[in-house]
């Protein structure tokens, strides 16, 4: 099945980019090899790469992948400097260790440095930055307008607020990346903690006068007002949704466990059904209309079962193959890469070919090429104009009226 150009009626939902890269995120969570985790980020980057589209959230993929990068900084720094609660007889340095006070026992700041330690913290941090990379590219494929547009009449406050949250980063960026460009076409540094400096104030500036602009806006178009409901229906839905709520999350705590999946799935399936039903008499408190609701096709089924499928394989594995995916750092092995494991996550591989395709190409490379094409032809439609006329003057006859000249307006 070909994947077809991204227009109104074929763009992807915006819920399917979140529901596979929650697939992928739930996946690393199971998982501390770094073979596995580097595959799930080379499947997130891979499928970012091929369907990424120019809109400014798009670029937020790098700076969450530099987020990553500093949160694995971060906690090897820590593990180095405050020690690790893993035993360690390799050696690497020893440092000078600061005396502390009883009270504060349990807390080292200095002492041995253990390689055993490290690679307990490498793992560990290379899990946490694989789900942030993981969130990353939700961001940067899912649309923040259509993903508000898809909630639920009940959640529609909440989503405004969450969306606006979610599209400080990308806007953020988009500036920083703005200002930096401007520096650099003026001659100025770009670079360092005073250029830093001052970008930020007309970052900040920017991100201000947006948000007094979305506030107008919001308030022009009759946000806020909600419908006569019964109190005897507020009260129940408020009683299905905080408990629906509270299942999914108590649910999910279970799958994600090492010990919960056996209370876990039936837990999430009653908090979900009781959630549900509380969204849809919610709903009835929202007089928004929808025009041109999106819709969940084929492709959307796709996409969002292949991150399912990711997080259910990976999930199992954990029964049958606990070892490879969980290696361990006492004693110092070589981490290897399970078969099985590693063919679970490559299945997310597969937005990157039934998705649909960017309006302008599936890649950079590919978008500049079609630009590349398209210039000789325009620049030989504009100077076609040009060839008549002189053509016309040189013979001396008048001419009918020149296709290429606007009629005069009335």
């Amino acid at each position: 099945m070909s994947a077809p150009r991204a227009t109104r009626s074929t763009a992807l939902h915006a819920g399917a980019w979140w529901v596979w890269a929650l697939g992928l995120a739930t996946a690393a969570s199971r998982t501390t090899n770094p073979l596995l985790l580097a595959l799930l980020v080379g499947v997130a980057g891979y499928v970012v790469a091929a369907r990424r589209t120019d809109a400014p959230w798009a670029r937020s993929y790098g700076a969450f992948v530099k987020l990553g990068l500093v949160v694995l900084g971060i906690r090897l720094v820590f593990a180095f400097v405050l020690g690790s609660p893993i035993p360690g007889t390799h050696t690497l340095v020893t440092l000078p260790e600061l005396p502390l006070p009883d009270w504060a026992k349990g807390v080292r700041v200095g002492g041995r440095v253990t390689a055993e330690g490290m690679v307990f913290a490498l793992y560990d941090g290379l899990k946490l930055a694989t789900l942030l990379i993981c969130v990353g590219a939700a961001n940067a494929l899912a649309s923040p307008a259509r993903l508000l547009k898809s909630l639920p009449g009940a959640l529609y406050e909440a989503g405004v607020a969450v969306v606006v949250a979610m599209t400080f980063a990308p806007n953020l960026v988009a500036d920083v990346q703005r200002l930096r460009a401007a520096r650099r076409l003026r001659g100025r540094p770009d670079r360092g903690v005073k250029a830093l400096l001052q970008v930020g104030l007309p970052v900040l500036e920017g991100a201000l006068e947006r948000s007094v602009a979305l506030a107008a806006a919001m308030d022009a178009r009759g946000y806020g007002r909600t419908a006569q409901v019964p109190t005897a229906v507020r009260r129940l839905t408020t009683v299905l949704t905080l408990g629906g709520l509270l299942g999914v999350c108590a649910g999910s705590y279970g799958l994600l466990g090492d010990t919960g999946a056996g209370y876990g799935l039936p837990l999430l399936a009653v908090g979900l059904v009781a959630a549900l039903a509380g969204l849809w008499l919610g709903g009835r408190r929202s007089v928004r209309t929808r025009y041109r609701p999106e819709p969940w096709g084929v492709r959307a089924w796709l996409v969002s079962g292949s991150g399912i499928a990711v997080a259910a394989l990976m999930i199992t594995a954990n029964g049958y193959a606990p070892g490879a995916l969980h290696p361990p750092a006492v004693p110092l092995t070589a981490p290897v890469l399970p078969l099985w494991p590693a063919l679970s996550v490559v299945v997310g591989l597969l937005p990157a070919f039934v998705a649909p395709a960017p309006a302008g190409g599936g890649t950079s490379a590919g978008r500049s090429a079609g630009a590349a094409a398209s210039t000789p032809a325009t620049s030989a439609a504009s100077s076609a104009p040009s060839v008549a006329s002189r053509a016309s003057a040189a013979s001396g006859r008048r001419s009918g009226p020149d296709p290429f000249m606007k009629e005069p307006t009335q």
